[in-house]
């Protein structure tokens, strides 16, 4: 049976496509769009005598015109410096990010375990974000409605996790109390009444592991999702469990987690009005010498947070040349399932959005800010690369053009240090004082989205 659908012609585009159809059929996981091209396989028949061959990918043009454009969702998949994972919700994120972060194809093996946590349980997926970074190395994918979606299962299937001493010979993790079972499988339930029971759970599991304590502890508010999402890409990276604050309160579990790790430095995300004073002083009661990062604004603590550094605590992203994953603040799951990606390949804190169709301006001043130049020769130079989470209801086409913009490589005349984007198009050009100076790319007339 012939089966088609669009993808994007791109080097990644190429592998997760063929990847993706040979583990999932025709469901499209990842960005299924195309510039004027059709991925089409061959599925094999059960009496086939070559079934070790698998679906063969075959690649046909098609020209598409200016009209056909939008349709298709140029450049919905890929850019020079961004790649997205295009899941219509973060069950297919999931899916996507595990298969990108862990190739398990051409004899390299996939990740000794998985995390399963369910699609509403956005708590419990930031818990496991621990268990992705090494030794574990166990990617989060999602469950719905007590059971295994086609797309989950079918990228269970590639991954193959056999499990390992590092997992406990446990190929999944099911993490909170609402994950669906796995049948056939070894399964270790991590279950809790509530986010903060989760979490501990996640921080035992992982000192049991590893047979050691964490570097360092980070506490999320249990109320505010959106707050709360920048840890899972820091506890991807860094392996320190992310623990959980209410507003006025610290639930028991969080309280006995840091009374186990007494001597474990603390970091508190989130501002005063999700994890109040009154609470921050009793989590310093538990652990004197606690800090606390974070803004009030979404968008803007994410910010916050990947600039912040104390000693070996946090990203300290404060310069070009790095990886950055950008997701919906209105769509908490996501923070879970694209944890892979801080902690492979180009390894990047967790940014927001919270306007699906803009650009927020603390976002763009940002990577504006970070972004990267050359002077003589652009091989030398540092590049900078975004993810991005979701399909166009997370994030535009055109926010997805600007992020390009504002991570694209820039020369830079000597002397002038570094390069610098102008404003958006259509706003005037300041007037200038006669033998006014200043930093010149040498797009002087450029500016950014």
């Amino acid at each position: 049976m012939l089966r088609r659908a669009r993808y994007l012609l791109s080097d990644v585009g190429h592998w997760l496509g063929s990847h993706l159809w040979r583990v999932l059929g025709a469901i499209v996981v990842v960005a299924a769009v195309a510039v004027g091209g059709y991925y089409a396989y061959e599925e094999l028949s059960e009496d086939d005598p070559s079934p070790a061959a698998g679906p063969q990918a075959v690649i046909q043009r098609v020209e598409a015109s200016d009209a056909e454009t939008e349709d298709l969702g140029f450049p919905a998949f890929a850019t020079r410096n961004t790649t997205r994972v295009a899941g219509a919700d973060p069950v297919a994120d999931a899916a996507g990010v595990a298969l990108a972060a862990f190739p398990s194809t051409g004899g390299v093996e996939g990740p000794a375990a998985v995390s399963l946590v369910d699609a509403e349980d956005w708590a419990s997926g930031i818990a496991a974000a621990s268990l992705v970074a090494e030794p574990v190395g166990a990617p989060v994918l999602l469950s719905a409605d007590e059971e295994v979606p086609e797309l989950t299962s079918g990228a269970l299937g590639a991954l193959a996790p056999e499990g390992s001493p590092e997992t406990d010979d446990r190929q999944v993790f099911r993490v909170g109390s609402a994950a669906a079972e796995v049948d056939g499988l070894r399964t270790l339930d991590v279950g809790g009444e509530n986010p903060a029971e989760v979490a501990a759970e996640v921080e035992r599991l992982r000192a049991k592991l590893t047979g050691s304590k964490p570097g360092h502890l980070v506490i999320a508010p249990a109320d505010e999702p959106a707050l709360a999402m920048p840890a899972a890409g820091w506890a991807a990276r860094s392996g320190d469990p992310v623990l959980f604050a209410q507003r006025d309160s610290v639930p028991k579990p969080t309280l006995e987690a840091l009374e186990r790790n007494e001597d474990v430095p603390v970091y508190v995300l989130g501002p005063a009005s999700a994890i109040s004073a009154k609470t921050f002083e009793e989590i310093e009661k538990a652990s004197p010498g606690a800090q606390r990062v974070g803004a009030e604004d979404p968008v803007e603590s994410a910010i916050e947070f990947a600039r912040y550094s104390d000693g070996t605590f946090g990203w300290n992203i404060n310069d070009p040349g790095h990886g950055f994953v950008i997701a919906n603040a209105d769509r908490p799951a996501d923070a879970g399932a694209a944890a892979a990606l801080s902690a492979t390949g180009t390894f990047g804190p967790l940014l927001l959005t919270d306007d699906s169709a803009k650009l927020p301006a603390a976002l763009r001043g940002y990577l504006l800010d970070l972004k990267p130049g050359y002077q003589d020769d652009p091989t030398r130079a540092v590049y900078n690369h975004v993810w991005l989470i979701g399909d166009q209801e997370a994030i535009s086409v055109p926010v997805q053009a600007q992020l390009d913009e504002l991570a694209e490589l820039v020369r830079v005349r000597s002397g002038t240090g570094s390069s610098v984007l102008g404003p958006p198009p259509g706003t005037p050009e300041p007037e200038r004082p006669d033998g006014a100076g200043g930093q010149q790319s040498d797009q002087d007339s450029q500016t950014g989205p």
